[in-house]
């Protein structure tokens, strides 16, 4: 399909121009419409829209989809910035010792957690990987995402992490949505490296980053910047070599303490912090003056919280109202894996946006979509309805606000998906 109409729209959501790149603080309740709306696409981009009052009518009906959205609402499709799609095997055994009164550092120092993903993803074929994640990403499709980024950091050795990265590289190749890498080798420390955490760190800067770097595997590097995984000292050194590499990073900081990891983040220019439900004043004050003057004009580092993992694991939520508050941006992801957030839903994600974190429907769907976007250097591409984006859209049912998306918690309100101009999923709008 090369030519799209979409029209009769309820109305159009996320009308922002294509210079605006990023919302923050009071602006990310800012979600602009044109209600009884039209939108034109060609080649998989968006050429057009406005009101159906003033639509200039087609002269030209070949190879063209028509799609009449009355009483529905077209809104950009979901952006997942961090997720950790590629994985061996699910860990709901796990799950029941969580239900028994263990806790993910528990499970940790049983041998279970990452190293539980590692040791299967270790002995499992490149080709069936790449199976599993591919049913895993027709799913987010359907349910609405648009783009995912994927990390590495279950293979904990060099050939592994390379596996799960040229499995990522099959993704984008093979699948219509947009697809984004991430080298997390720091992850977790391999049991091979117990009393050799410095080689370990050496393998990731001397070896894995350069051959990622060389192979255009990935597009960003991440580490776990924790207590009992990876120091803020060992998290610089491999952004330094990330970004001598062209590799930028996106970070896994604050999730269980505060060790000053969004200080090194924003320092060494970080495109996202991702986490951050444990936070001191002086991350706050880190954030904001990060946002304040990015480095080299480019976005960043922007927050980015995972409401399914504080969901699954029962750990606090983050900030995000304080976060809008101080006039900081807010980006929204899955955090998809088998260990602490075993769903990639970003519909749920709106939700618990909303229930948990307090957000306005405006905000959380801003923050899943041109926020995301920016978390995953999309933003030029998609993320908002623009002349030029690309056409990734999705068609509600018939619902009476958008504001029950997030209100209808688990039900099924996305009628079509788009995904460049073409349907990936239909409904009653393209029957």
């Amino acid at each position: 399909m090369s030519r799209l109409l979409i029209k009769n729209a309820k109305a159009l959501l996320g009308i922002h121009a294509q210079d605006v790149r990023l919302l923050a603080g009071a602006g990310m309740a800012d979600l602009p419409q044109i209600t009884d709306a039209w939108l034109t696409a060609k080649n998989g981009r968006i050429t057009g829209f406005g009101p159906m009052a003033e639509w200039p009518g087609i002269t030209d009906w070949n190879d063209l989809v028509v799609v009449d959205a009355s009483g529905r609402y077209v809104l950009p499709g979901w952006c997942d910035p961090h997720t950790h799609t590629v994985f061996a095997a699910t860990r709901e055994e796990e799950f029941v010792d969580k239900i028994r009164g263990l806790s993910y550092q528990d499970i940790a120092a049983r041998g279970g957690g990452i190293l539980n993903s590692a040791r299967k993803l270790r002995d499992m074929p490149e080709d069936d990987l790449y199976v599993q994640a591919e049913a895993r990403l027709a799913e987010l499709m359907r349910l609405g995402t648009v783009a995912v980024e994927i990390k590495s950091g279950y293979g904990l050795s060099a050939e592994s992490e390379l596996k799960m990265l040229r499995v990522a590289k099959r993704l984008k190749d093979n699948l219509p949505l947009q697809v984004k890498a991430t080298l997390l080798a720091a992850h977790a420390l391999p049991p091979e490296y117990k009393d050799k955490r410095e080689a370990y760190v050496d393998l990731i800067v001397q070896d894995l980053i350069p051959r990622v770097a060389e192979e255009g595997l990935a597009q960003f590097v991440d580490v776990f910047c924790e207590a009992n995984y990876f120091t803020v000292a060992e998290m610089e050194r491999i952004l330094d070599a990330g970004l001598a590499h062209g590799l930028r990073g996106k970070v896994h900081v604050n999730q269980f303490t505060s060790l000053g990891g969004i200080a090194a983040a924003a320092q060494y220019g970080a495109l996202s912090v991702d986490h951050l439900e444990v936070m001191d004043p002086a991350d706050f004050d880190t954030l904001i003056q990060g946002t304040q003057s990015p480095s080299k004009g480019a976005l960043g580092p922007i927050p980015t919280l995972l409401p399914g993992c504080s969901h699954f694991l029962g750990i606090p939520y983050g900030p995000a109202r304080a976060l809008i508050q101080r006039g900081l941006p807010l980006a929204l992801a899955s955090d998809f894996n088998p260990g602490s957030a075993p769903s990639g839903n970003m519909n749920m994600v709106l939700s618990l946006a909303c229930i948990k974190l307090r957000l306005l429907p405006e905000e959380a769907i801003n923050a899943c979509t041109l926020n995301a976007a920016a978390a995953m250097d999309l933003v030029d591409e998609l993320g908002s309805i623009a002349v030029g984006k690309r056409a990734s859209l999705l068609i509600t049912r018939e619902i009476p606000s958008p504001a029950l998306l997030p209100y209808s918690f688990g039900n099924d309100l996305i009628d079509t998906v788009l995904i460049d101009g073409a349907p990936f999923r239909t409904g009653e709008a393209l029957a």
